[in-house]
């Protein structure tokens, strides 16, 4: 591990959420206070978007970090497509509140004691909901309805929503008009500007030990925010890469040269290989004859279609037959196989 070869007490660029390596950009500054202002208010719907890999999971492991748990009972729930029976059911579950066996009031009553109970206790109750795109409109009626638990005119719980940049449009469905009334802070996280991403890099490095071993040239920082985008989580990705990369060729200094070469290998390791690219061929053929009148065929895509099919035939037999080399070398102990093959 390249932790050991640079004396790193941990990975510095590890793709988990964890609180300990919040980064304060401007725009997850802006969220965070917006969050604080939403918390204020103790009532109504706070929203979070951002791309995938923006940092919203940070974001939240940041904010439970920072909360005061005896004075607010927080739940976090990754969302998954569930209607509104399972989304109540979910939000019972994180409560502590058993829904074995009981209806749909059953549980709308025993959760709605359980939010009387800390409320009493002082205990104010916020709901995290990750992944807010994947639910369907009823299931966010479900929630603007156990929004409106109220006791002596105070609000027993809070939600924030967290979710990819299509959640917006989804909370702008005719349907959620109401949701939207209740929504008191908005915010969409940005991807870093070239300027943070130094600092960035710099401030995960630092809190593992770093004694500058390797080193990043200017020049290769700006590189790393070209080929990210300034998303975290490639940031993240493509730092983790570059110190692989220098601890095996025992680089003291990263340039740009090297960025741009990991980043490479990097699309090229995600790139398909020709099997894929066939079934993606046949698929969109498929589609475009579902959809659309049959057309006569053309020549040139069907000799290119002919061409991948058979680089991929050849391929998986030439697979099978060092397949076969393995099983015959296997059985036959150390020896070597008892045939060979030309297969490359």
């Amino acid at each position: 591990m390249y932790t050991d070869h640079f004396g790193l007490s941990d990975q510095p660029f590890q793709l988990t959420p964890d609180a300990r390596f919040w980064f304060e950009s401007r725009t997850h500054k802006k969220a965070m206070a917006y969050l604080a202002y939403g918390l204020a208010q103790s009532e109504g719907f706070v929203v979070v978007t951002g791309e995938i890999g923006a940092g919203k999971s940070t974001l939240v492991a940041h904010l439970l970090a920072s909360i005061d748990r005896a004075r607010l009972n927080a739940i976090a729930i990754a969302s998954t497509q569930v209607d509104a029976d399972g989304m109540l059911r979910l939000v019972a579950e994180g409560l502590g509140v058993a829904t074995g066996g009981l209806d749909k009031a059953r549980v709308t009553g025993a959760v709605e004691r359980r939010l009387e109970e800390e409320f009493r206790a002082r205990k104010r109750t916020l709901l995290i909901l990750d992944e807010a795109q994947n639910l369907p409109i009823e299931a966010l009626e479900e929630l603007r309805l156990l929004s409106n638990n109220q006791l002596g005119g105070q609000a027993l719980i809070q939600i924030v929503l967290l979710g990819q940049p299509e959640f917006r449009d989804h909370l702008a469905s005719p349907g959620l008009e109401q949701l939207r009334q209740r929504v008191i802070a908005n915010h969409h996280l940005e991807a870093m500007g070239a300027d943070e991403v130094e600092a960035y890099i710099r401030h995960r490095l630092a809190l593992v030990g770093w004694q500058r071993r390797p080193d990043f040239s200017a020049e290769a920082f700006e590189a790393i925010h070209r080929r990210s985008g300034g998303v975290p989580r490639r940031i993240n990705k493509l730092a983790n890469r570059l110190l692989l990369q220098a601890a095996v060729e025992s680089q003291e200094i990263i340039h740009a040269d090297a960025v741009e070469a990991v980043a490479a290998e990097m699309i090229a390791d995600a790139a398909p290989g020709p099997e894929e690219r066939v079934l993606s061929f046949r698929s969109a053929r498929f589609a475009a004859n579902e959809e659309s009148a049959p057309t006569a065929p053309d020549p040139l895509f069907e000799r290119r279609l002919a061409a991948l099919e058979a680089r991929a035939d050849d391929q998986e037999a030439s697979l099978r037959r060092i397949l076969l080399l393995l099983v015959d070398w296997v059985e036959n102990g150390s020896q070597e196989p008892a045939y060979r093959t030309n297969a490359a």
